[in-house]
């Protein structure tokens, strides 16, 4: 602990969906004031400052204590790069806690650190599986979880997966889905900047798109299959589609790129900030992705998801909410069936703790450790 008595407790990101989970967790820690000192280190695992900046601006998160600007590299590389970087910096805070959120490589290599000199690491979003060894973002969650000495998971799936990897009851806590704090607390700013409207886009009658995964976009005929798709369901619903510089690029080099731009019913357009990224979800008719954080949006938001993956690590988005996994073969007929669903009304429910007060039980959790 500090002089002053407050937990010392160092918070790491490395790329855009860390920014809304660190975000609330620290204003739930600074709500108890004096019970913690916190230190943000940014890794630097993925920057752009049109893909990055802008989530530090919209969510109020002060500029990280320390950058340590590592970039990007092939998963071994960047991973020992994080933790050649990251060592100095624990080792001249020495906190009592190190929080670590999600599932990248800069989560798995900040808690790889921490372990091996002694100090306790917090994993917020654990328990989490896919049971797909071959993501990437699997193998850190297993990794992280192994590690970690306080599991704070964000549903009963995420308890019953750690329990039978045999971690006892003692080191998991059910908290709630931090991201969830993230969208409550600006759900009405996203609505105010009607994004809808200042992309032409008519309320429930249009299709919000993100895609960035290798699987999906780096080979021609998976791209090709998903652009025929999109094609064929813009002439019913109009699309926005946020296009990541990955997918803008696989597109121009498939010789996909014109026909979609020339569409009259697509709109490729430039990567959102997180309050229109929300509110583009909020007000289409359905959303297709292959992204964990619109999963549990839309779920939060009741809207009707398709996620363009063969898996899931977040099952309960789909026993409890609006999500549905789909494939190339599926994609045109669950893109009707989630057209019609919106258009009926149907209504879904949104599960236990997924209340906008998780992080206020992550702060009461450390507290009590």
């Amino acid at each position: 602990m500090s002089e002053r008595g407050a937990v010392k407790v160092l918070h790491v990101v490395g790329a855009r969906p860390n920014f809304m989970k660190v975000a609330p967790v620290m204003r739930g820690m600074a709500a108890r004031e004096g019970r913690f000192e916190q230190r943000l280190v940014h890794t630097g695992q993925h920057y752009d400052a049109a893909m990055s900046q802008v989530f530090f601006d919209e969510l109020g998160i002060t500029p990280p204590d320390d950058n340590l600007e590592v970039g990007s590299g092939s998963h071994a590389a960047q991973t020992a790069e994080i933790m050649l970087r990251f060592e100095p910096v624990i080792e001249a805070f020495r906190p009592d806690w190190l929080v670590v959120v999600g599932d990248v490589n800069s989560t798995m290599a900040a808690t790889l650190v921490a372990a091996k000199i002694g100090v306790r690491t917090a994993h917020v979003e654990a328990g989490l599986r896919s049971f797909d060894r071959g993501m990437p973002e699997e193998i850190n969650r297993l990794v992280t979880d192994a590690l970690a000495d306080l599991l704070l998971t964000p549903s009963p799936d995420a308890d019953l997966n750690l329990r039978n990897e045999g971690v006892p009851e003692s080191r998991i806590r059910q908290v709630g889905n931090v991201m969830i704090d993230t969208l409550a607390a600006n759900l009405e700013r996203a609505r105010e900047r009607q994004a809808p409207r200042r992309f032409g886009l008519e309320p429930r009658r249009y299709v919000y798109v993100t895609l960035h995964r290798p699987s999906n976009v780096d080979t021609q005929e998976s791209l090709a299959a998903i652009a025929s798709c999109l094609l064929d369901v813009s002439r019913r619903a109009p699309v926005v589609f946020p296009v990541h510089p990955r997918t803008r690029q696989r597109l121009h080099d498939f010789g996909l790129l014109e026909s979609l731009a020339s569409a009259a019913s697509v709109k490729l357009i430039e990567p959102v900030g997180y309050l229109d990224s929300i509110g583009l979800a909020e007000a289409a008719a359905c959303v297709l992705t292959d992204s964990g954080g619109l999963q549990e949006e839309t779920t939060f938001l009741r809207v009707p998801c398709l996620t363009l993956r063969p898996n899931t690590e977040r099952p309960i988005t789909i026993s409890e909410g609006s999500n549905r996994l789909t494939t190339l073969r599926a994609l045109r007929d669950d893109l009707d069936l989630a057209l019609a669903r919106r258009a009926a009304g149907e209504a879904f429910p949104c599960p236990a703790l997924w209340d906008g007060k998780a992080s206020e039980r992550v702060a009461d959790a450390l507290l009590s450790a």
